[in-house]
């Protein structure tokens, strides 16, 4: 197209080679889904590694440090960098769901599947069942979850529509979690609709895009799989480089489901911290041990038995690791409280922004100025892992907590100048933008706090 700079007319090359090269992506899509597959299954069929095992010579912790320390927290990363390359592209699970859907039955997808809440309630549910059953920790435990999943994933292709990815667009329990990184991509495929309309006589075979996006009004990253297939269609679709802030300053109530926002605080944020923080919080103690003498008191010993099943509760007692009734309540009702007590302040405080700037339709786009710290945090959790395997190995890591620390920092100062920018793009008096930019100071500082807990205040 004519008036692109030199950067986006290679970015413009790329996408329409992506389109040229489906057939390569979907042989690459078949080598990831085979990786993941050896992954998940093998590890699960070999015995539990001792005390001794190391990293280099154990399937299986090899395959918990790729699965947890490299491929999920690198994958996250991936997103903010480039979109949802990994879901038109990567995802082991969208292909296969893809695949089913080409041979299945094409039934037409029921109202109730596209309820806009799934992803938000897979993720939060995933997530609390993860930590009930360590699911960083054990073979047998990923593959319940993971394979579950994908499982799952390969009957919705089956059933519903023809060569779609039905999953992927309404029940992916990561796919809300995506689509709000998205957002920060430098990145996207924009579409020009002026000129899809002018553009009318087709000058390519009408795109098949698998997670059923109206492309002609696609606005922004966060939907969109960035799999090419639909690049220079009616020369109006192309990739280009944007600023990462754009899609969030631009953000209206109107173009915004609550679900985003409810996702982003009580999931992303709330929820995951204290999935991350529950094995080092004293408070977690303090309740687990409130709990327990509660118990002793009335005479209910049957919740402090360790005799659940390993799919239930963690239950591996040849390595001295074994949940009771107990720790998995205290679990549910930390990760829930974490959520709601989080969560809910933050909504408030979001609200008296929005209040304070004299405009209430402000609240959803104010919320998700709080999305590069969010990601941030996801990426520090899982992380977590990938330090902890390495210490295991004997590595020295000194560089980690001045990382985390400036990792952290980053990401609350690039939410409080999202915040900013835009309040400043709604043309409020000074005193206004001033009073809503506290409020949302405030946010920041509060899921700074819990941060620090976990890595410097509680370690």
């Amino acid at each position: 197209m004519p008036g692109l700079s030199a950067h986006n007319r290679w970015l413009q090359r790329l996408g329409d080679g992506m389109r040229r090269h489906a057939r390569v992506i979907r042989g690459l899509q078949w080598l990831v889904v085979l990786f993941y597959a050896v992954l998940l299954l093998l590890p699960a069929m070999l015995p539990l590694p001792d005390s001794q095992a190391r990293i280099l010579d154990n399937l299986t912790l090899l395959a918990q440090f790729l699965f947890w320390g490299i491929w999920w927290p690198f994958v996250l990363l991936s997103i903010v960098l480039f979109g949802r390359l990994w879901c038109g592209v990567l995802c082991p699970e969208g292909s296969l769901s893809e695949w089913a859907s080409q041979h299945g039955k094409g039934l037409r997808v029921p109202r109730w599947l596209r309820w806009g809440g799934w992803p938000t309630l897979a993720f939060c549910l995933t997530t609390l069942y993860g930590q009930l059953i360590s699911v960083y920790d054990y073979a047998q435990a990923a593959l319940l979850i993971l394979g579950g999943s994908t499982v799952a994933a390969v009957l919705v292709g089956f059933l519903f529509a023809r060569g779609k990815r039905i999953w992927c667009r309404y029940l992916c329990p990561v796919s809300g979690v995506f689509g709000l990184l998205a957002r920060l991509a430098p990145v996207h495929f924009r579409v020009d609709e002026q000129r899809w309309l002018e553009n009318s006589a087709a000058r390519l075979p009408p795109p098949n895009c698998a997670p059923l996006l109206d492309i002609r009004r696609m606005r922004g990253a966060s939907d969109c799989h960035a799999c090419g297939r639909c690049s220079g269609q009616r020369g109006a679709v192309q990739l280009i480089a944007r600023s990462s802030n754009q899609e969030i300053v631009q953000a209206s109530a109107q173009n915004l489901s609550p679900w985003d926002a409810r996702l982003l605080l009580f999931g992303v944020i709330g929820l995951a911290m204290g999935a991350f923080q529950w094995t080092v919080s004293p408070w977690f103690i303090t309740l687990k041990q409130s709990l327990a003498q509660w118990l002793v008191e009335h005479d209910q010993l049957w919740a402090l038995a360790d005799n659940a099943p390993w799919w239930l509760l963690t239950h591996y007692p040849q390595l001295n690791d074994s949940f009771s009734w107990l720790d998995g309540f205290s679990i549910v009702a930390y990760l829930g409280l974490s959520s709601l007590l989080l969560g809910g302040a933050l909504v408030l405080i979001t609200r008296m922004a929005a209040r304070l700037a004299g405009d209430r339709t402000l609240y959803w786009p104010l919320a998700l100025t709080l999305t590069p710290l969010g990601g941030a945090g996801l990426f520090l959790g899982l992380s977590a892992t990938t330090v902890k395997l390495l210490r295991y190995e004997g590595l020295i890591l000194d560089w980690v907590q001045p990382a985390r620390a400036a990792l952290l920092l980053a990401a609350m100062a690039w939410s409080l100048l999202l915040g900013w920018q835009r309040l400043n793009s709604a043309r409020l008096p000074l005193q206004r933008q001033l009073a809503a930019s506290a409020c949302l100071l405030l946010a920041v500082g509060m899921i700074g706090v819990g941060w620090w807990l976990q890595f410097w205040g509680w370690a």
